[in-house]
């Protein structure tokens, strides 16, 4: 077993788990008339922004659990190994990317940053051990 892509699935996992649960709670909320899709905006958004906003947001985590099991099944032997590096090195590229669009975009004050940053560390030593 590959640990450094096992770690890097499961910090991708509650990376996931932190932004839904963390979005619901500090950003969401505040925009919830009735029901479990936000649509209050104030006077900033329309309803169909919020909803959009709220969508993609979520939609974020899913992708990055589908990211997260990609990496458990190259954590396991049975992995075909020019699979593996070709979609890794897919991962890791985005993975920094994504590490640095959040530094950028925060000034550093969201720890998003650090958290990609990982990921992309351990997939990148995965692909070296």
């Amino acid at each position: 077993m590959n640990w450094y892509f096992f770690a890097a699935a499961v910090l991708t996992f509650v990376i996931g788990v932190a932004h839904s649960v963390l979005g619901e709670r500090m950003v969401f909320h505040r925009m919830r008339r009735a029901g479990p899709i936000p649509t209050d905006g104030g006077t900033l958004l329309r309803e169909g922004h919020v909803r959009i906003l709220w969508a993609s947001w979520h939609v974020a985590t899913a992708l990055g659990w589908c990211v997260a099991a990609a990496l458990v099944g190259f954590s396991l032997p049975s992995s075909n190994a020019q699979e593996v590096l070709i979609v890794a090195r897919a991962i890791m590229v985005a993975m920094v990317a994504c590490s640095l669009l959040v530094l950028v975009g925060t000034k550093g004050r969201h720890l998003g940053w650090a958290g990609f940053l990982g990921v992309a560390v351990l997939t990148g030593l995965g692909l070296y051990a």
